[in-house]
């Protein structure tokens, strides 16, 4: 079944940096494209980047572009996101998702607190 798995979250400084890890298996992961997504406490879900599949070409939401970077491996079917300049309002849960035979699939998430 498709599973995915983030990892790398945690508690940083603002201005610090943070690389997210999500673990995929039980899919073609090199056919998908993947995303990473966010809630923030009290906010609705947000997405945060997307790669596609085969030539691995981006996009943003605009809160994070120049940022973040999302990257993918897929020998080892992992995707990644670099966050890099972290802010108070980066703060959230960020998951990772893709859509597999018409159906949306996300992790646990793994949470990012970016405060003094």
């Amino acid at each position: 079944q498709v599973q995915l798995v983030e990892s790398g979250g945690g508690l940083v400084q603002p201005g610090g940096s943070l690389r997210l890890s999500c673990a995929a298996s039980g899919f073609a992961f090199s056919l998908r494209p993947m995303s990473w997504y966010r809630r923030a406490p009290g906010k609705e879900r947000e997405f945060i980047a997307g790669i596609d599949s085969f030539r691995a070409d981006t996009n943003y939401a605009d809160s994070v572009k120049d940022r973040f970077t999302i990257s993918r491996d897929n020998a080892t079917k992992t995707l990644y996101l670099q966050m890099n300049s972290l802010k108070p309002e980066d703060t959230a849960l960020y998951y990772c998702s893709t859509n597999v035979g018409g159906l949306n699939y996300g992790g646990q998430g793994t949470r990012v607190t970016a405060s003094s």
